[in-house]
């Protein structure tokens, strides 16, 4: 069975699930060679506000479901991901400009996050609290409502399965809005999977388009959650609406992340870290190593070897042979990243690697001799730029790291009692000792501080729980309460 059928992009998968379309339709794009790969309906506000009235009286019959039910639903959408797996891959590869171990891994990623999230209807959700009246008292979670999910291009599959999954299994419906470039990976594949699941009509509403699908899915009045994975700059404005909304608002957005290398740390292994850090997926992930902050007495060893490995690493057309980089997403973001490196090198940094491309394929690129004022070390690159940077003692690889508005995730390679001293006193999301900085797995509590995130967590039952449900305290007494009037 073939799961996704072009032909069926343009109108309703099944009766109030997909109601996308009245917006026109759009083409879908393959970066890396910018031919058509299919045509896809686009939602308008019209189409976000039935979809959510649709989803708000669906919703209460899924919550009322027993948990077994909602349980087999995810474990079947787990078995699909991994049935459909190389199909799935191949659109990764194409759609989003994948090479095909990260398409796996997406694969792969979703689902576990199926299984794991089938776990979470039957995960206990509630206290016993003490009383100081004759009664019971306890406090029970219940599910949020309706849940919208605003995905990005990246990892298109993992960044929605990341709050679908654990949404749905919690008893909510969902709103989904994947970034209309990679809505086929980030939505269709989605759509179609918890379709063959059985998942019961009008609680997976997929709804592709532009800025008015995104506002309407903040601003829908059904919408009790909104799930942002994205920009900065658009996490700030959907946080402005949700709070006047009075909205709970989760928001994982960009980073500007740091890699330490300690003195005494083995250059080779540190090279390979932190080429797979700034390198993978063309540098288009939230956690890529964005400064290189290495000891002095290493430096020009690193940026050596740092230069050596960028220059071999091939770059091309994904799904037409092994590739390490692929195409960067369009050539709006293929602006962006090359501004900022013919920026750094006009303050005064010197090109060791790459800085240049061919089309959307961007060559990896290391560059020396930079200052924290430079623009491609100040801001997030969001391409596949290693910027290097020399410190003399701790203390000043300490104030580099915490020296960003962004506080996502922290990677520091060498002596571990020195990475712990380090950990403790960086503000970030995330650390990883001995390790770089892009890792994930579906059981961990994931998200940033400052101009990262609200500081909200996706992951694990605890951090899912708090995401997609609410408290209610409830108490019982074995006959009605007296009071003095």
């Amino acid at each position: 069975m073939t799961l996704l059928d072009p032909g069926l992009w343009t109108g309703k998968i099944f009766d109030g699930g997909w109601v996308a379309g009245r917006g026109g339709v759009y083409d879908v794009v393959e970066p890396a060679t910018g031919g058509t790969l299919g045509t896809l309906g686009q939602a308008d506000g019209a189409d976000v506000a039935g979809a959510a009235s649709a989803a708000a009286a669906a919703q209460r019959a899924w919550a009322a479901r027993p948990y077994e039910e909602r349980a087999a639903i995810l474990r079947r959408a787990g078995r699909l991901f991994e049935d459909h797996a190389e199909e799935i891959r191949d659109w990764i590869v194409r759609e989003a400009g994948s090479i095909p171990p990260k398409a796996d891994l997406e694969t792969h990623f979703a689902a576990n996050l199926c299984y794991e999230s089938a776990a979470l209807a039957s995960h206990p959700q509630g206290l016993v609290l003490p009383s100081a009246q004759p009664r019971w008292s306890l406090a029970r979670r219940r599910p949020a409502g309706v849940v919208s999910v605003i995905s990005p291009f990246n990892f298109p599959l993992i960044l929605s399965m990341r709050s679908v999954a654990p949404a749905l299994a919690l008893g909510n419906a969902v709103l989904l809005k994947p970034d209309p470039r990679t809505a086929v990976c980030g939505g269709v594949v989605l759509a179609r999977v918890f379709q063959e699941a059985g998942l019961p009509e009008g609680l997976l509403h997929l709804l592709p388009g532009g800025r008015e699908a995104g506002e309407a899915v903040v601003a829908a009045p059904e919408v009790r959650v909104v799930s942002f994975t994205g920009s900065t700059a658009a996490g700030r404005k959907i946080g402005e609406v949700c709070g006047r909304l009075l909205k709970r608002v989760h928001l994982e957005l960009g980073g500007n992340n740091a890699l330490i290398v300690l003195p005494g740390a083995d250059v080779s292994k540190a090279v390979s870290a932190g080429a797979w850090g700034s390198f993978l997926h063309q540098g288009q992930i939230c956690m890529t190593t964005g400064r290189h902050l290495v000891h002095e007495s290493l430096h020009e060893e690193y940026v050596a070897a740092l230069a050596d490995k960028a220059d071999k690493l091939p770059v091309g057309d994904p799904a037409a042979g092994p590739v390490a980089l692929g195409p960067i997403i369009d050539e709006r973001q293929l602006a962006h990243v090359d501004e900022l490196v013919r920026g750094t090198v006009e303050a005064g940094a010197r090109l060791a690697a790459g800085g240049t491309h061919e089309g959307l394929f961007y060559r990896p690129t290391v560059l020396a001799e930079v200052s924290p004022e430079m623009p491609a070390y100040a801001q997030e690159v969001f391409g596949p730029v290693a910027p290097v940077v020399p410190f003399a003692t701790v203390d000043d690889a300490v104030a580099l790291a915490a020296d960003s508005e962004y506080g996502l995730s922290l990677g520091i390679l060498g002596d571990v009692g020195q990475a712990m001293k380090i950990a403790d006193s960086v503000p970030t999301g995330l650390v990883h000792i001995n390790d770089q900085t892009v890792n994930d797995e579906p059981v961990v509590p994931f998200g940033g501080l400052a101009a990262s995130g609200n500081g909200s967590r996706f992951g694990g039952p605890d951090a899912n729980i708090e995401a997609f449900t609410e408290t209610q305290w409830v108490t019982m007494r074995p006959e009605i309460a007296p009071h003095p009037f």
